[in-house]
């Protein structure tokens, strides 16, 4: 092989990774989003061929601590006004890009027979799930509406914390407690056994936000502008609002 023809194919060589990864996107969305932003994200990469999406859900303090320790992420959704601030806070996250993406609605779900019509009746089941709240913003709304109503030393020692919303259902719907504390999303679009018991009067929580932004990283990509763009769009709102989130 002559020079000209090797310094060919180890130039082509080099390229390769590049190009494998040119359109990639990575994506860091709390836990009750994942039906949604699946869809959101496989229209998306319908109408724009390249577009890989590598998607990371879990409990919003989880993958902002993730974000924080290196993991690549170029958009970030979290399920509460608390992480993201954090991630402002840490320099992680475009100031310019956070913006609501939706809101979501704490609700009781259990096993049908489970006797609970509202708060007051919780503290007489002997075991309730809820998300861990130092990191999963749903055991956070939980916790203060506990505190508003009341009646959060009484449950102290029937609570059962969970790594994220989605465990937190998963308990419920197994009968392996008696009920928790979930997104009204999750409890119409996830739950097989459990079923909504009550909604928490919204006084006693501040309104479930879920705020979006794109990373430091995601806001020199074009490939990641261009999906949060999308995801402000009419067309994704239609979306949120088919999979039960509200959008005003």
């Amino acid at each position: 092989m002559n020079r000209i023809a090797s310094a060919l194919v180890i130039a082509a060589a080099c390229l390769l990774p590049i190009a494998a990864t040119a359109g990639e996107i990575d994506l860091f969305a709390a836990a009750s989003m994942k039906e949604v932003v699946n869809e959101l994200s496989d229209n998306y990469a319908k109408k724009h061929s390249g577009i890989i999406f590598k998607k990371n859900y879990g409990a919003s303090g989880t993958l902002a601590k993730q974000i924080e320790n290196g993991a690549p992420a170029d958009i970030f959704i979290s399920a509460n006004l608390e992480w993201m601030e954090y991630m402002k806070s840490k320099k992680l996250a475009d100031d310019r890009s956070i913006a609501t993406f939706a809101y979501n609605s704490l609700v009781f779900a259990g096993r049908p027979g489970v006797k609970a019509a509202g708060l007051s009746d919780v503290v007489r089941l002997d075991r309730i799930a809820i998300g861990s709240p130092k990191s999963v913003p749903a055991g956070e709304y939980a916790v203060e509406a506990f505190r508003k109503a009341g009646i959060d030393k009484q449950l102290e020692k029937k609570l059962v914390m969970t790594k994220d919303v989605r465990e937190c259902l998963l308990y419920a719907d197994r009968g392996e407690v008696d009920g928790a504390f979930v997104y009204k999303t999750d409890a119409l679009q996830v739950a097989r056994s459990a079923r909504i018991l009550f909604s928490v009067p919204q006084e006693y929580y501040s309104r479930v936000t879920y705020p979006m932004a794109l990373t430091l990283v995601g806001s020199k990509k074009a490939e990641a502008a261009g999906f949060y763009r999308f995801l402000e769009s009419a067309d994704a709102k239609g979306i949120l609002a088919r999979h039960g989130f509200s959008v005003k």
